[in-house]
Parts: C-alpha cells; structure tokens; sequence
C-alpha cells in the first residue's frame, strides 16, 4: 500500500463524494474547451482534430516545424513561439476576447514591425 496520503477521508467510501466534472459555471477566462451538453467544437477546431487544417493552421505548423528543425529544438519555448507568430506577420491589432484578470491589454498598428530579432539578424536575414 502506498505512503502517500489519500485525497477522501478515511470514512468516506471509494466512489462518493463530490463530482470534480460538474462544471461550476463558465470559465473565468473563457479558454475553456471542455465539451459537454450543449457544447460544440466550433468549425475551426473540429477541422484540425479531424486532420483537416486551414491554410492558416498549416502555415503555423509548417513554420513552428520549420523553426524547431533550424534550431535542432524538440519543444520551443513559449517566446520562441511568439517569435515565429509575429515572424508569420500576425499583430495585436484588437482588444483581447479573453478575461487573463489583471493582465494589461494592449494594440499596435497592423503595419508594426515584428520585434523579435536583433538589428544583427536583421541584417544577416537579408
């Protein structure tokens, strides 16, 4: 038997006690993607489980992939991401549709540059 201490008390039995898949309201950010009654997967992400992406899906795997072969990298980090997004020409050009709760919102122009290498790289991309 294991060492470690059980989450249910001892005079509880095996089974009971409170349903951790109720959901208690809508998420607080509205990430969530659980399904449930009522919920569907929209268009857009029933398309990319079922192995059909969107051009737009496709060029951001193509280029994730392509950064991660360049770089000899299995799991880029999160800003590498962003790297790659913002090198594909996407901008924060709207206010966000999300809650992130005391997160600042921000925009920038459409035609605002990327901002993610140095002027050095710049010049050797070129």
């Amino acid at each position: 038997m294991s060492d470690t201490p059980s989450r249910r008390s001892e005079d509880t039995p095996k089974g009971e006690g409170p349903d951790r898949r109720v959901r208690k309201g809508s998420s607080p950010t509205g990430l969530e993607r659980r399904r449930g009654p009522g919920r569907r997967l929209s268009d857009f992400a029933r398309a990319a489980e079922e192995g059909e992406l969107t051009a737009e899906q496709f060029q951001f795997v193509a280029a994730i992939d392509a950064y991660k072969r360049a770089n000899g990298k299995t799991y880029p980090q999160w800003t590498e991401v962003l790297e790659v997004v913002r090198l594909l020409g996407y901008r924060k050009t709207l206010p966000r549709e999300i809650d992130l709760g005391g997160a600042e919102d921000w925009t920038e122009k459409a035609d605002a540059p990327a901002n993610v290498r140095t002027r050095s790289s710049q010049s050797d991309a070129a």
